[in-house]
């Protein structure tokens, strides 16, 4: 499965490093994994459950915070406020190159921090938390040692999973703001809990926090035998596997979420416009004329979805309905017994010197090659006739005229 390597700032300007996991097919949604307290986008866990989901057709971003693993910053000078502000950045970036997630996954203190940000992202239908404590504050107990001392310095060193961290005052203190789940109560998205009775970093106890205080529609699912950090690989897959046929039920498929994305404004045209605009950040568009409605696309392969013709196979479509138009408007004017019609078009660039009507031999020309199938009891002077016919459809005729695009920039 292709992976990207995102890169982005935070509100400070500060570069944050994220992979994007891409799914080999078609992309049912995107989503965001929060990794868990001064873990890693690259933590074991973490890899493994965006990998997993990615082979289920969900493209999943995953990032360092400020100042851990391969992004910029200085650690000790973040809080959760300024996590929950690297995850806007995260959703922001997405939004900008790709779309918007629809699916948050927080994994421990990444949980309690996807389920505060929730509601400051429109786009996002359901959350997921795994090991999460209800309340950011939950990890005060981890600097028990360090009150004191944080009373009377202004940073001290703690050593977490085996590392040493500077951590300021101003981090407890930020803690103190997250001490209720008045955020999960009106969080009104669908809610997947995932949990280890036998966690014992996050005690399942607030689990049952964030069941209680979440309103319908709301899940649990208990990791039996798992530790906190979902160390055996089963674990991940579990939960990704899990987690991916939880969310097929709150997604809309991708062509319909197309189709809502289309409807959210309405366009005055006039007779002779065609608009075209944007659905996602990337090649998915929409094509309007006063009564009908297109979209385009490029392939998986070029980074689209596929969810529409590209604009040549939309150039050839013009061409060929023209032609197959221009055809059977003259065989019935002449009443010839035409069953059916049909035009295969096919589009390249050639090197000049292979195309012997051209004079330039120093650049590529665009060859469009058209086969057109005509069924019925036609003889061959009928049928010469309808090819010098098919040459003089309008869109043929405009193709090989000099044509002249005048373009402006709107204010």
């Amino acid at each position: 499965m292709p992976r990207v390597e995102a890169v982005f700032q935070n509100f400070q300007g500060e570069s944050l490093s994220g992979a994007l996991e891409l799914p080999a097919g078609a992309i049912k949604a995107y989503a965001l994994f929060v990794h868990c307290f001064t873990c890693s986008k690259d933590n074991l866990a973490a890899a493994r459950i965006t990998l997993a989901l990615a082979n289920l057709g969900i493209a999943v971003l995953r990032f360092d915070f400020t100042g851990l693993g391969n992004s910029q910053g200085d650690f000790s000078n973040t809080n959760f406020s300024s996590n929950l502000q690297d995850l806007l950045a995260a959703a922001r970036y997405l939004e900008q190159h790709y779309a918007a997630p629809a699916l948050l996954v927080g994994h421990s203190l990444g949980g309690a921090a996807a389920l505060a940000v929730a509601q400051d992202l429109p786009s996002v239908k359901a959350i997921a938390t795994i090991g999460a404590p209800a309340t950011a504050s939950h990890v005060k107990h981890l600097f028990a040692d360090s009150y004191r001392e944080l009373r009377e310095k202004q940073a001290v060193q703690v050593n977490l999973a085996g590392r040493s961290f500077t951590i300021r005052r101003q981090f407890i203190d930020d803690l103190e703001k997250y001490n209720s789940v008045a955020h999960i109560q009106a969080l009104h998205k669908a809610l997947l809990i995932f949990h280890s009775p036998l966690d014992d970093t996050v005690s399942i106890d607030e689990a049952a926090r964030i069941y209680t205080a979440a309103k319908h529609p709301k899940s649990f699912v208990s990791l039996d035998h798992a530790d906190h950090l979902l160390s055996n690989p089963a674990d991940s897959r579990y939960v990704a596997e899990m987690l991916a046929a939880w969310i097929n039920r709150y997604l809309l498929p991708i062509d319909q979420q197309v189709k809502e994305a289309s409807m959210n404004t309405v366009l005055p045209l006039k007779q002779g416009d065609v608009v075209v605009r944007e659905l996602d950040k990337k090649f998915l568009r929409e094509i309007l004329t006063p009564q009908h409605r297109l979209v385009s696309d490029e392939p998986i392969a070029l980074g689209g979805k596929d969810l529409g013709l590209n604009p040549y196979e939309l150039l050839l479509a013009a061409l060929g309905s023209c032609t197959s138009m221009t055809l059977r408007m003259y065989a019935n004017h002449k009443q010839l017994d035409l069953h059916e019609i049909q035009v295969t078009l096919h589009h390249d660039k050639v090197h000049v010197q292979d195309c012997a009507d051209c004079d330039n031999k120093a650049s590529l020309v665009d060859v469009i090659t058209r086969t057109i199938r005509l069924t019925g009891n036609l003889d061959g002077k009928q049928r010469t006739r309808l090819l010098e016919i098919a040459n003089q459809c309008p869109v043929h005729r405009t193709l090989q005229s000099k044509i002249q695009i005048n373009t402006t920039v709107m204010e």
